[in-house]
C-alpha cells in the first residue's frame, strides 16, 4: 500500500475568528436556531423499503458545530488523509475515521491506521445524539449505538463510485442493522440501486441538513456519490465556519 501523505488536512482553512463576518440566516433557519427541534422541522421522504431520507433535519447551529469538530478533529492524530486502493489509486475524497479505523485496502476495521498507528478518534457525544435521534426519527428502524464515523469530505471534483457496505459483524448485517448519513456543505446527487450499474441506478439530491437512512432489506444496496455541485453550500454555513468547496458526509454504523 502506497502511504498516504500525513499531512495535516485542514477543512476550513479560510475561517478567522477575529475578522469573521456577521452571517445573514434566513428566516426558516432562524425560527430553527431559537428552538424547533429537527423532528418537527424535517420531512421524512420514503425512497423504497428499508431507506429513507430526512429532509431539513440537522439544525443550523449542528451543522456549524459538526464542520467545526470534524476541522478539529481531521487536523490531529487519526485526521484527514486521501487513502488508496491496493492498486495504489487513490479515492477522490478525504477521509477520517471515529470510533474504528477502516482501511479500505484491507477493507476491515481496526483500532489504528496500519500506515501510521494512528488510533482513531472518539466519536463526539454530539454527533452520535444527533445520529441517534435522526434513527428514532424514522422509527421503521432498529436503533443503533453507532461505535463507528466515518467521514468523508468531497471536493467539487470528488466522487465515489458504487459500492456495498458489508465490512461489519455477522450480527449487524444479519439485523440489518442501519447505516445512517448526515451531508453538510455542497449538494450530492447520491445513486442507489440493487446491482453496481450507474445507469440503472435511481439519483437523488442531498443537501445540506440532509440525513439519509436504510437498513433492512436495502442494507447491502449499492450506493456512491456521482458528482458534487459546485456552490450549492448555504452561505450562512460558509460565513460560519470557513468551510472549502465540497461536502462533508458523516455515516455512522454499528459494528
Amino acid at each position: 500500500m502506497s502511504q498516504p501523505s500525513t499531512q495535516p488536512f485542514d477543512l476550513c482553512p479560510s475561517y478567522q475568528e477575529s475578522t469573521k463576518a456577521k452571517t445573514t440566516i434566513p428566516r426558516e433557519q432562524k425560527k430553527r436556531k431559537s428552538g424547533e427541534s429537527s423532528t418537527e422541522a424535517a420531512s421524512v421522504q420514503h425512497l423504497r423499503p428499508g431507506m429513507v431520507v430526512l429532509k431539513g433535519f440537522v439544525k443550523p447551529e449542528d451543522q456549524i458545530g459538526m464542520v467545526s469538530m470534524c476541522r478539529q478533529l481531521g487536523k490531529g492524530p487519526g485526521g484527514f488523509y486521501r487513502p488508496s486502493f491496493k492498486n495504489g489509486a487513490k479515492l477522490n475524497l478525504w477521509m477520517m475515521s471515529l470510533g474504528k479505523n477502516w482501511d479500505p485496502t484491507l477493507r476491515s476495521y481496526g483500532p489504528t491506521r496500519p500506515f501510521d498507528g494512528a488510533q482513531a478518534p472518539t466519536i463526539p457525544d454530539a454527533f452520535k445524539m444527533i445520529a441517534q435521534t435522526a434513527n428514532s426519527t424514522a422509527s421503521e428502524f432498529p436503533q443503533i449505538n453507532p461505535d463507528i464515523c466515518i467521514v468523508n469530505y468531497y471536493t467539487n471534483s470528488g466522487k465515489l463510485g458504487l459500492h456495498q457496505d458489508k465490512n461489519e459483524s455477522e450480527s449487524s448485517l444479519t439485523k440489518g442493522l442501519p447505516f445512517i448519513s448526515i451531508s453538510i456543505g455542497d449538494t450530492a446527487e447520491f445513486l442507489f440501486g440493487d446491482t453496481r450499474d450507474k445507469d440503472q441506478a435511481t439519483k437523488i439530491n442531498l443537501e445540506s441538513d440532509d440525513v439519509l437512512i436504510f437498513g433492512g432489506e436495502s442494507r447491502l444496496l449499492f450506493h456512491g456519490v456521482s458528482h458534487v455541485k459546485t456552490d450549492t453550500a448555504p452561505s450562512w454555513l460558509k460565513e460560519e465556519t470557513g468551510i472549502r468547496p465540497g461536502r462533508i458526509n458523516l455515516t455512522f454504523r454499528q459494528y
